[in-house]
């Protein structure tokens, strides 16, 4: 149930990262509210997640869920163009967190 809650917690990253953008700077409600909702349900998940696994892998497993799933919200959503390289980056960074998780030996 930890790993659950912790992708539970990582999505909630990229939606209120997602409606943080539709806020346009806060101004428009819905989104606003919508943006402090999934902030604060990302961080109840990612407690509760904590409560099993250890912070050294909860913690960059939902900042890396957040990140690069940012990515791609911001392209498939907001039609941000991402340069080539920086896709080699962003498969980096899932080698990075799958590292993480394999040598920390849960």
């Amino acid at each position: 149930m930890a790993w659950m809650n912790l992708i539970i917690a990582g999505l909630l990253e990229v939606l209120w990262a997602s409606t943080m953008k539709m806020s346009d700077g806060f101004t428009k409600w819905p989104f606003a509210i919508a943006t402090v909702v999934g902030m604060a349900l990302s961080v109840v998940f990612l407690g509760l997640a904590t409560k099993s696994l250890p912070l050294s892998t909860a913690y960059p497993v939902w900042t890396g869920i957040g990140a690069v799933g940012s990515i791609i919200a911001g392209v498939i959503i907001f039609g941000d163009h991402i340069a080539p390289i920086t896709w080699i980056f962003v498969v980096m960074l899932l080698i990075s967190l799958i590292g993480i998780n394999i040598t920390q030996g849960h």
